[in-house]
């Protein structure tokens, strides 16, 4: 049995769309999957059991992607096609099932509207396959897993919904206080390579032999074996975001001008905390997507920490 499974461009609809890559591979023992995704998501499919080829799709004039990916496909017999990006690729392959996205309904998360899609009546938790090799990378760099590691994600690809570095610091200055959530806890900070200048001010606030930072220098896989391994991660809208709540960490995503109802973090223990300023509000203040200005500026540290605390008692199932 083969599949042919499209999906996004974008790391984070990429992270989310597994829960779909995940039903057919569980359902399906054995299923042969080839993944056509951008090039920036590529990497988190590479220990997809069973994996026969992953098509990377950047963006070319003319739509000239989707000619290139229908080259590469047409030769095969697919059992099942799912297209996620909504094309109309599907439906000129050869194949016996497809399924198709048709654009995006914003009245539920993307996990609940792809998994009606395919026919489910709720969605599984995405998941992020990682393989014996990016485990021990992760083993190396990260202390004793005796010590509580703290994640943050300080930083995202839009100013608009990246919450200010130095409450990023106040954040991580009280739940590693002596008295606070995880004491002295290593800190992993991680973001894209574009945006460790922005990430400098939380990356200067640790001392550098209790901190891990990757921006760009690891494999994705090896971030994802971080993620597995911390206790805690706490950032901003991102894919990353969605990366730390598909390994099973306590992941608190931070929320502003994007919709939390639409793209909170989906995973066993997740969980949301906005500005005092509805989404609403934001754009009716004169937002703009062309400003790169914070629009996260009425979300305060007590509140942060308050939700971290909150969800973490999720941890040890206890319940506040």
């Amino acid at each position: 049995m083969r599949l042919l499974f499209i999906t996004s461009n974008r790391l984070g609809d990429a992270v989310l769309s597994t829960s779909v890559l995940r039903h057919y591979v569980e359902t399906f023992p054995g299923i042969r999957v080839t993944v056509a995704c951008g090039p920036v998501a590529a990497p988190i499919f590479k220990a997809v059991p069973n994996l026969e080829r992953i098509i990377e799709m950047p963006k070319q004039k003319r739509g000239g992607h989707w000619w290139k990916l229908w080259k590469s496909v047409v030769l095969n017999w697919w059992d099942v096609i799912v297209d996620l990006r909504g094309s109309a690729t599907a439906y000129v392959l050869p194949g016996w099932k497809r399924v198709v996205l048709s654009g995006n309904d914003d009245s539920v998360h993307r996990v609940e509207q792809m998994a009606r899609t395919i026919g489910l009546e709720k969605g599984l938790f995405p998941k992020i396959w990682i393989d014996p090799k990016h485990q021990l990378r992760a083993d190396a760099l990260l202390p004793d897993s005796q010590q509580n590691v703290l994640a943050i994600g300080p930083s995202a690809n839009w100013g608009g919904k990246t919450w200010a570095a130095q409450n990023f610091v106040d954040v991580i200055a009280q739940l590693r206080h002596a008295d606070g959530l995880l004491p002295n806890a290593h800190v992993l900070i991680v973001g894209a390579p574009n945006e460790r200048d922005a990430a400098m001010p939380v990356i200067n606030a640790v001392p550098e032999h209790q901190r891990t930072v990757i921006f760009g220098d690891e494999d994705l896989l090896t971030v994802q074996a971080c993620l597995e391994r911390s206790d805690l991660y706490i950032g901003n809208d991102s894919g990353l975001m969605h990366m730390a709540a598909a390994a099973g960490t306590p992941t608190l995503g931070l929320f502003g001008p994007t919709r939390e109802e639409n793209y909170g973090p989906c995973g066993p223990i997740a969980a949301h905390v906005r500005t005092n300023m509805s989404y609403e509000e934001i754009w009716a203040s004169g937002a703009t997507w062309r400003s790169h200005d914070s629009l996260m500026d009425s979300l305060s540290v007590d509140k942060v920490v308050a939700a971290a605390t909150t969800l973490f008692a999720r941890k040890n199932g206890n319940q506040e």
